[in-house]
């Protein structure tokens, strides 16, 4: 009689500890942690991609100013029209005179420029690490100018 007791006693306690599971629930798998790992390194792709786009041409290199004679200041481009500028890096007449290369973005500032060619200057430049197509093709950007006394 006592094993018949025990025998339902443990069939009444496997009976509860089943009880409360619903047979129709749809068993969810686990997400994939390969998932998660490749949204995380996409995720650090962008970030070192969008680090070196403002590295490159938005972050200031340098800034600083050039004297010389301006050359010609011409406005050229297939998409983009910039404005391109040369000058001597001398305000004397001389033979082999280093030449310095800028765009110019103000349409104010490339006006005036056009005006005061064969003269002496001095510019005011910002250096950028790379260009785009509508600042220009030099990476020194004219901010301001001078007009210098000979």
């Amino acid at each position: 009689m006592y094993l018949i007791f025990v025998v339902y006693k443990n069939a009444l306690q496997m009976d509860s500890k089943f009880s409360d599971v619903n047979i129709n629930t749809p068993i969810t798998p686990k997400k994939s942690s390969l998932k998660k790992y490749f949204f995380l390194f996409l995720l650090l792709v962008i970030g070192l991609f969008s680090l070196y786009i403002y590295w490159t041409y938005y972050n200031v290199f340098s800034q600083g100013d050039r004297r010389g004679t301006l050359i010609k200041i011409t406005n050229k481009g297939d998409f983009f029209k910039t404005y391109e500028g040369e000058m001597w890096l001398s305000c004397r007449n001389t033979v082999n005179a280093e030449k310095f290369l800028f765009s110019v973005e103000s349409k104010a500032i490339a006006d005036s420029l056009v005006n005061l060619q064969d003269q002496c200057l001095q510019v005011q430049y910002t250096e950028y690490r790379g260009t785009f197509a509508w600042r220009g093709d030099s990476k020194y950007i004219i901010t301001g100018f001078s007009k210098m006394a000979e």
